[in-house]
């Protein structure tokens, strides 16, 4: 399974990329918002950081400015994914843009069928939102698993990215799922690697260690 960290926090992404295990980067409006930085001037900072694939959304919700906006930020590197809204005009944009040569993932998707049809038009990722569906009391893991079923009936190569990750075992799900990429927070990279026994175990190592040798 792929590993993205979600932010546009260039520390955090740099603290993740130093770890030898990070794949990409997605991003989103609000989060760059969040970094108070210019839009175009941040995504092109995170692809000379990363150069896997980094998700880019546009802002626009009609299909003439999708395609715009896509077509703007496939330029800024190349290894720029548009990021569109899972929706009829985002559907549209998906198969214009893939036809082009420019990768999609198509974001705030919250059922199958969704996830079908985003395939169908050629979508390079799909982003269920998990957490999301949780906080309505629906369990996200069942969408995870839904889709790889589709995808797996049917041939699709559009790559399942688990989205809305709020903690360690949801990463462990979504694994177990099938997803193709998890995006997650910082925080939880860090949290991945905890775990109080580890902790116990390395200080008894190192004690005894201290007990015999000095």
């Amino acid at each position: 399974m792929d590993l993205y960290i979600d932010t546009a926090n260039l520390e955090e992404i740099r603290k993740a990329a130093d770890l030898g295990v990070l794949d990409g980067v997605t991003t989103n409006p609000s989060l760059i918002a969040k970094e108070g930085v210019d839009y175009v001037k941040r995504l092109a900072e995170i692809c000379e950081v990363v150069k896997g694939p980094v998700s880019a959304e546009v802002i626009a919700t009609d299909y003439e400015g999708m395609v715009r906006e896509g077509r703007e930020r496939a330029k800024i590197a190349g290894n720029i994914v548009v990021k569109l809204p899972s929706t009829i005009a985002g559907l549209k944009a998906c198969k214009t843009l893939t036809d082009e040569g420019t990768r999609t993932n198509m974001t705030l998707c919250f059922q199958t069928l969704q996830a079908l049809m985003v395939a169908k038009a050629g979508a390079f990722l799909v982003s269920p939102f998990i957490g999301r569906l949780d906080d309505v009391a629906t369990d996200g893991m069942d969408l995870i698993r839904q889709i790889r079923q589709v995808y797996d009936n049917y041939g699709f190569a559009t790559k399942i990215l688990a989205a809305s990750i709020r903690h360690p075992l949801h990463m462990v799900h979504c694994a177990l799922a099938g997803a193709d990429v998890a995006t997650v927070p910082y925080k939880v990279i860090e949290q991945v690697m905890q775990h109080p026994l580890t902790d116990t175990g390395l200080e008894k190592f190192v004690a005894d260690y201290k007990k015999a040798f000095g």
